[in-house]
């Protein structure tokens, strides 16, 4: 039987070649098995140390979150089994709700099942036809999609150029009912935060509404780890909409939204990401909320993990490796020439036991390939010595072999 041109299966197999997928069965740095590489490499009497993982205050493992969790399990049960506003919800919803809405300094928060599903049904939601979205060039997907969902018109302004987004406004301001701009904390694939106060200034300015995503920011900037109106000493109310994930600084999975009491009135009845979606799982919340607990009490951790961050920027900048306009909060792009280099110092990389999957393509723009590093409060000084002389060695070593066998693909 001959090839359908117009089968699925074909059409999978375009987009593999057209992405350069096929070149990943020469080295596949994705889908690693970590726990069991981690296990192999101990039982050689070596270490694994990973740069992958956003557990930035190193929480997790932290055995009152694991006790918490399995609480939950035991007093609670593994699941919810519906939707909070048609299945009734537990007392632990609201309870981790108002604490994060404290801690954050806001009227009221509402937690959602899944990070990247916050953002999209959010501003899937929240404007309509003759309104605009305006975000950075360099949102995370979850923005571009949930505004590419809404029926408002999304608009674009270069990375963290405030005058680039008031110039926009200026033109275009008065084509729009409602305008809503979106900046991010701190931004996952560089490292950079925006210039928060001049964003309120413009959103007052010109009428709008401001969303800014935290989800690497809390627990990572401000003397506290309340985020990006911590380090700059802004009152957080004064933020229209703060995003938020439990899978990063909280060790869990999901994402919550935090706001004015009415607003978070108002989309607890309307938001189809939270009103069709069930409620967090009792493990779920335990452990989020115990991870906060542990945030609250023990705020040095922000500081040793910003302290291991800036080490390594700083050790980086020394050698000469290119970390961008990175601030030394968490996360560090390492920028590389070019793809094939990227995922061969990766490789290079995990064979001295250091973990840091290449960023090729997707979530970067094609001409920035980069390694991206996650620091913890778990790492120390060594860790970065380490890598910063892996990294060093690598490059000094020509595998042309190597490179090229990759380049046929």
């Amino acid at each position: 039987m001959s090839e359908d041109r117009n089968s699925l299966e074909t059409y999978a197999q375009r987009w593999i070649r057209l992405g350069n997928l096929d070149r990943l069965a020469i080295y596949n740095p994705y889908f690693a098995p970590i726990d069991t590489m981690a296990a192999a490499r101990q039982a050689n009497g070596e270490r694994l140390v990973s740069f992958a993982h956003y557990d930035y205050l190193g929480l997790s493992r932290h055995p009152e979150i694991a006790e918490a969790a399995c609480s939950a399990i035991r007093t609670i049960g593994a699941g919810v089994g519906a939707s909070r506003l048609v299945g009734g919800e537990r007392s632990t919803h609201r309870a981790f709700e108002l604490a994060i809405a404290d801690f954050l300094g806001c009227g009221d928060a509402l937690a959602l099942v899944s990070g990247y599903g916050t953002n999209v049904s959010l501003l899937g939601h929240l404007l309509g036809g003759g309104d605009a979205i305006v975000i950075d060039e360099l949102s995370h997907n979850s923005i571009v999609s949930g505004s590419e969902l809404s029926r408002a018109k999304t608009l674009t302004f270069p990375h963290n150029d405030m005058d680039a987004l008031e110039k926009l406004l200026e033109e275009r301001r008065g084509e729009f009912g409602r305008v809503l701009i979106v900046i991010e904390g701190l931004y996952s694939m560089d490292g950079d935060i925006p210039d928060l106060p001049r964003a309120l200034e413009i959103r007052d300015r010109f009428n709008a509404w401001l969303m800014v995503d935290e989800a690497h920011s809390i627990g990572v900037l401000g003397a506290t780890g309340r985020g990006v109106a911590e380090h700059y000493g802004i009152e957080p109310a004064r933020i229209d909409l703060i995003i938020g994930t439990l899978s990063k600084t909280f060790v869990s999975s999901g994402g919550f939204i935090a706001g004015g009491k009415t607003v978070m009135e108002w989309l607890r009845y309307t938001l189809p990401g939270f009103v069709y979606s069930v409620g967090l799982a009792p493990p779920v919340t335990a452990a989020a909320h115990a991870a906060l607990k542990i945030l609250r009490r023990e705020p040095e951790r922000i500081a040793k993990m910003r302290d291991i961050t800036g080490f390594f920027v700083r050790r980086a900048r020394e050698e000469g490796l290119d970390v961008g306009d990175a601030i030394g909060a968490a996360v560090v792009p390492l920028m590389c020439a070019d793809t094939i280099k990227t995922v061969l110092l990766s490789r290079a990389l995990l064979e001295r036991g250091y973990y840091v999957p290449p960023i090729v393509q997707t979530g970067v723009p094609k001409n920035k390939p980069r390694l991206r590093f996650f620091f913890s409060a778990s790492h120390e000084r060594s860790d970065v010595e380490g890598v910063i002389a892996a990294i060093c060695d690598a490059q000094s070593s020509k595998n042309d072999a190597a490179a090229a066998m990759f380049a046929r693909g």
